[in-house]
C-alpha cells in the first residue's frame, strides 16, 4: 500500500488557529499603539527640548533632546515590530517579547510610586510576552 503521506511536509498541512490568535492580535495593537505614544513623547521632547521641573527645595532645568530622539527612535521599531506581529514574523515577535519584559521591569520598579497602573501594565505586559512566545507562531497560518 503506496504512502500518500511520504512528500507532505509540516508546512504543506493546515493548522487550525487556537484563541491566542486573538491575543496575539492584542499584543501587536498595543506595539502600534505603545510605538506611536513613544513617537509622539519623544516629538514634543525633541521640539520643545526645554523644561523645567519645579521642584520644593530646587528647580531643574532639563534639555530633552536627546532623549525625544531615542523615544522617537524606539516608537519608530516597536511600531513596525508590531506590524510584523500579525504575519508571525519571528523578529517582531522577538523585539516584542523584548519591549514588553523592559516594560516589565520597568514598571515593576514604578511599584511604590504608581501600584495600580504598574500591576495593570505589569499584567498587560505579561500577556502579551505569552502569546508572542507560546503561540506567536499561529498567525503564520
Amino acid at each position: 500500500m503506496p504512502n500518500h503521506t511520504k512528500g507532505i511536509t509540516m508546512s504543506d498541512t493546515y493548522q487550525e488557529p487556537t484563541g491566542w490568535t486573538g491575543w496575539i492580535a492584542f499584543a501587536g495593537i498595543m506595539m502600534l499603539i505603545g510605538g506611536s505614544l513613544a513617537f509622539a513623547q519623544g516629538l514634543v521632547a525633541a521640539i520643545n527640548d526645554e523644561w523645567v521641573v519645579w521642584g520644593q527645595r530646587a528647580n531643574l532645568y532639563l534639555d530633552l533632546s536627546a532623549w525625544g530622539w531615542i523615544h522617537m527612535l524606539v516608537g519608530v521599531i516597536v511600531f513596525l515590530a508590531g506590524l510584523g506581529v500579525f504575519s508571525g514574523n519571528v523578529l517582531a515577535r522577538t523585539v516584542g517579547v523584548i519591549v514588553a519584559s523592559l516594560s516589565l521591569v520597568a514598571n515593576f520598579l514604578w511599584l511604590p510610586a504608581y501600584p495600580l497602573w504598574a500591576i495593570i501594565i505589569i499584567t498587560i505586559d505579561a500577556l502579551v510576552i505569552w502569546a508572542l512566545t507560546a503561540h506567536g507562531a499561529e498567525m503564520r497560518s
